[in-house]
């Protein structure tokens, strides 16, 4: 039995990554979403749990679990900060990500979904990766229409804070317009079929 490919998809926020992500489990595709993923093994991994009480605090958990509203402010605008928290996670989330291909080994292809995949360096160890691309003023104002609690300079900084649309256009082996211009449907289908053929673009 063929390995099956490993495909990545990324975008920024507000992109549509995770809309295109269901289509593809519609289509009977596996789907491994990396932030869900993180955000579980953070509140229910002990090794996870350990290391990041160790290097943020006890109060980084509380008696609902994970204190988000702790994490979040320790590591905010910190950059050494944010990389001693991915330097715990990252590692975690590529084993459990490991066995979750292990466990899907008898299908044509698997979906890694990532808002950081090049940031983390998770892109070396997938086959392909697929960059959903919005431009920015169409992505800020779907994110404020989808988190209203969201101020216009927050997700600005969230923005500034991720891969530029030229690099991940650049970096990226396929690319799937959300930008309503093009029907995203049919852009789907077209990979799915390639990739169900093991048919990848030339690197």
């Amino acid at each position: 039995m063929n390995k099956p490919l490993q495909i990545g998809i990324t975008g920024g926020i507000g992109s549509g990554k995770s809309f295109v992500c269901s289509i593809f489990k519609k289509l009977g595709i596996p789907i491994y979403d990396a932030d869900s993923r993180a955000k579980w093994l953070m509140a229910n991994d002990e090794n996870v749990k350990s290391q990041v009480i160790a290097a943020f605090g006890a109060k980084s958990y509380d008696e609902n679990g994970l204190n988000r509203q702790y994490l979040a402010a320790e590591v905010f605008n910190s950059s050494d900060r944010i990389k001693q928290l991915n330097a715990i996670v990252h590692p975690a989330v590529g084993s459990d990500y490991k066995n979750w291909v292990e466990a899907n080994y008898n299908q044509p292809y698997l979906i890694k979904e990532a808002a950081l995949m090049f940031e983390s360096g998770s892109y070396r160890h997938l086959d392909a990766v697929i960059y959903v691309h919005a431009p920015s003023k169409l992505r800020k104002e779907r994110v404020l229409k989808r988190d209203p609690q969201r101020t216009p300079s927050e997700i600005d900084a969230i923005i500034g804070k991720q891969l530029s649309e030229q690099e991940l256009t650049e970096r990226s082996d396929y690319i799937i317009y959300n930008d309503e211009t093009k029907m995203l449907l049919p852009q789907i289908i077209n990979l799915n079929e390639q990739f169900k053929n093991r048919e990848l673009a030339s690197q």
